[in-house]
């Protein structure tokens, strides 16, 4: 059975994000992962951590304005030295928290830009990243976003993101498969897991429609959690999901 962490940006919010990590272990959950936890001091995560004696898997780099609705500055040609200074802080947060790998949002491409300055300007932002975790020991990770919920998103298709990896050359860039967003763009959920996998280096879930937690939607989690057995798959699998109530309400969809 696939391992899963709680993605504590969206899961047991009824609790301050420093007692998520506790609120995920007694839970039942092995691991835990996040989008950003830059909003909160080091130091305090840390000790949350390690209080609750569970391991985070991953963080999203700094994705620019957030709130504002930038979605990843990673394609902008006008941010390239924003980026680099935001995988030097993603590092710190990663390394002080034992995070092996960490995941790069392309971003909303910008309007009016030639669009092979664009990719250009990703995969050379790409190799910059790799090169720089790769002296920590840690991947990187590249995720498809559907462009219903984030119109405009620059890499929406798995097929893109294998390309661009191809382009990158990195050996520790990997694709972060989330089964919400590849559903929404191009289903074929177990055949690129199929023939992917090995540059898959992290799945996440939610159910379609809704982004609610398994059993809610059309996704018949069930059969690609076995296929994912069936394939080998060791990493994790992060519930990256809105809870349709109280999150420990909707667990029940964990084998």
């Amino acid at each position: 059975m696939p391992r899963f962490a709680a993605n504590i940006s969206l899961l047991f919010t009824e609790h301050a994000f420093a007692e998520r990590f506790d609120a995920a272990a007694r839970a039942g959950f092995a691991a835990v992962e996040c989008q950003f936890p830059y909003d909160w001091p080091l130091a305090q995560l840390v000790e949350a951590r390690e209080r609750a004696g569970v391991p985070l898997v991953l963080h999203n780099l700094p994705a620019g304005d957030w709130g504002g609705g930038e979605r990843g500055i990673a394609c902008h040609p006008d941010r390239v030295g924003e980026f680099q200074d935001g995988v030097g802080r993603a590092l710190e947060y990663a390394c002080a928290l034992d995070c092996p790998q960490l995941n790069c949002l392309a971003g909303i491409a910008p309007a009016g830009v030639d669009p092979a300055r664009v990719r250009e300007t990703f995969v050379t932002n790409l190799r910059f990243a790799a090169t720089a975790l790769a002296g920590a020991g840690m991947r990187l990770l590249v995720e498809p976003i559907n462009s219903f919920d984030v119109p405009g998103f620059y890499l929406n298709r798995s097929a893109q993101a294998f390309d661009i990896l191809d382009a990158v050359g990195a050996a520790n860039l990997f694709v972060q498969f989330d089964l919400y967003h590849a559903q929404r763009m191009e289903g074929e959920l177990a055949g690129t897991l199929s023939r992917h996998l090995s540059r898959i280096g992290h799945i996440q879930l939610a159910d379609n429609p809704g982004r609610h937690e398994p059993g809610t939607g059309e996704i018949r989690f069930p059969f690609l959690f076995d296929h994912l057995d069936a394939l080998g798959y060791a990493g994790w699998v992060g519930c990256e999901y809105v809870p349709a109530g109280r999150t420990e309400d909707g667990l029940g969809w964990r084998p």
